[in-house]
């Protein structure tokens, strides 16, 4: 690792993207406790110190490392769609083309958290002899809510930005009554940094889960006061939708990059879409490569198009047939960079959406178990519908269904839509873990991923260093029709020129802009144990260790 920027710790190490949660996991170590009750416990505070990026009302991902046996299991906790979410009813609802990307018609999947929660509880008790009561990982999460926190950067700059908005998302969250009354002063103006930010009702719920799990969230007064809340409001999920949902156990996706295994969550996630990128970049000798040069970011941008050509072959497995192996498949990888010229920006008629607001955190502990696990509301502030009187903000993930007929992520009862949210882990030649990393910001996570993949293992950059670095995004925003790469404003001008001249539609942006994602990592030294951790300054995060 070239210098020592990052954090380096003996024995555990937490980093997430809110210093609270980071401090609230590293206690749980500190006291004993094992990588997923650290996760647990910062997983529970992100849902209530960051609600502009994640919340008990989204969907979650995780990945599991066992230390003691080696084995890497995948959870899913991704909500589906409702019995009544299907083209005729909304069709009937007034949705013609698209569903609504705010408000009760975009609330058309159970939220799938708080059964990803209590699953990994389960996973800690009989894996790895767990021992703390699951009430008490969520004892800093209610005391945040109910007796409030400071407003942290990221949130202050996000919740302006959710007010007053211009029509491509259909107007500011503030017409919504319940987010006015949760998320704005009584006089309708936003919290600002620093600020102390109360949410008694979220508490109430929160308390309920830590006493009852699952069944208080999912069939007690919690369900029947969102789906109250939704009927009143002209949405579409039912109790019945809540008590059916079970999140599900599968085994991650691997693919090998060059000395290493690189796991990731299988569909309907796009974790597969982030393995098949270094499938093509493992072409490449990125390691000859200079980091920040003209010749790194094109690569990455181009071999980015190559992989964002498959997204509509990603889709929720149970109801569609995804090709895995022909995604993964090394030969696709092979032709794929056969195409990228290195010396000429190819034009493609498809691209990614580039939003998607997120959390990912990271634990290790002192025993080697770790975690690596995303939650998510989707959009900021998710659907903008909070409900009745629970204090849950709703996500919006539905909203990326398709309502076409017969297309692989077309909407249908009990289906889960497309999800950018992709954890990860890396495994060295022995099997032994080596990394946990992840970021947020929607289709910017495969390219996130593959920036600190090649900078860490390729470059042998330090963690910090790598996470620091500057960062491209190739994609577009909601309401643009054109793609566009955007370059943080720290890359000099003789390397954007030169990206320009070999035909990249470039748009700069600010130096530290939080579209690149909020990106954290932790890095453990083969030879000596020491964990290595880092967390994005484009966020609130923080990485810290014992």
């Amino acid at each position: 690792m070239q210098g020592f920027r990052s954090v380096l710790a003996p024995r555990g190490m937490v980093t997430s993207p809110h210093w609270l949660a980071t401090s609230s996991g590293l206690s749980v170590l500190r006291d004993g406790g094992n990588a997923v009750e650290a996760a647990l416990a910062a997983a529970t505070v992100l849902a209530v110190v960051y609600p502009h990026m994640n919340g008990v009302g989204g969907d979650s991902f995780w990945l599991f490392y066992d230390a003691n046996t080696g084995d890497v299991d995948a959870l899913i906790a991704a909500g589906t769609a409702g019995r009544q979410c299907n083209f005729q009813t909304l069709r009937s609802a007034g949705v013609e083309d698209a569903i609504p990307r705010r408000g009760p018609l975009s609330v058309v999947t159970v939220p799938g958290a708080v059964d990803g929660w209590c699953e990994a509880y389960r996973y800690s008790k009989e894996r790895l002899g767990g021992r703390k009561p699951f009430s008490s990982l969520f004892r800093d999460a209610i005391y945040y809510a109910e007796h409030g926190f400071p407003v942290s950067p990221s949130h202050a700059v996000w919740l302006r930005k959710a007010i007053g908005r211009a029509s491509v998302v259909s107007g500011g969250l503030e017409r919504f009554a319940g987010f006015r009354k949760t998320f704005l002063k009584p006089d309708g103006s936003p919290y600002g940094r620093g600020e102390r930010f109360v949410q008694v009702e979220l508490a109430n719920t929160l308390s309920q889960i830590a006493t009852g799990g699952r069944e208080a969230f999912y069939e007690g007064w919690v369900a029947k006061e969102i789906c109250r809340e939704l009927e009143r409001l002209g949405g579409l999920l039912e109790e019945e939708d809540f008590a059916h949902y079970r999140c599900e156990w599968t085994k991650p996706l691997t693919t090998r990059f060059r000395d290493w295994t690189v796991l990731n969550v299988p569909p309907p996630s796009q974790g597969i879409l982030s393995l098949a990128l270094l499938n093509i970049l493992e072409c490449f000798p990125v390691n000859d490569i200079s980091d920040g040069s003209a010749d790194y970011y094109h690569l990455m941008i181009e071999a980015t198009k190559c992989v964002f050509a498959d997204r509509d072959l990603v889709a929720d497995p149970n109801f569609a047939e995804v090709p895995l192996n022909a995604l993964l498949s090394k030969t696709r990888a092979a032709e794929y960079a056969k195409r990228i010229d290195i010396d000429t920006a190819a034009t493609v008629s498809k691209s990614a959406m580039v939003e998607g607001d997120t959390v990912w955190l990271g634990v290790v502990d002192e025993r080697g178990n770790a975690v690596s696990m995303i939650q998510s509301l989707y959009f900021d502030f998710g659907s903008g519908v909070v409900a009745g009187n629970t204090g849950v903000l709703l996500q919006n993930r539905g909203c990326s269904f398709v309502l076409s007929p017969g297309h692989p992520n077309g909407i249908a009862p009990g289906k889960r839509p497309f999800h950018t949210l992709n954890p990860a882990m890396v495994l060295h030649g022995d099997g032994a873990l080596e990394m946990v990393y992840g970021t947020m910001g929607g289709d910017g996570q495969p390219q996130t991923q593959a920036a600190l993949v090649t900078r860490i293992l390729d470059m042998g950059m330090d963690i910090q260093t790598a996470i620091d670095a500057p960062r491209w995004l190739y994609g577009r925003t909601w309401g643009e029709q054109s793609t566009h790469v955007y370059l943080e404003s720290r890359i000099p001008v003789h390397v954007v020129e030169e990206l320009v001249r070999r035909g990249h539609d470039v748009v700069m942006v600010d130096p530290w802009d939080d579209r690149m994602g909020h990106a954290q990592a932790i890095w453990i030294d083969p030879r000596s144990g020491v964990r290595h951790g880092g967390a994005d300054p484009r966020g609130d995060g923080m990485a810290a260790g014992f």
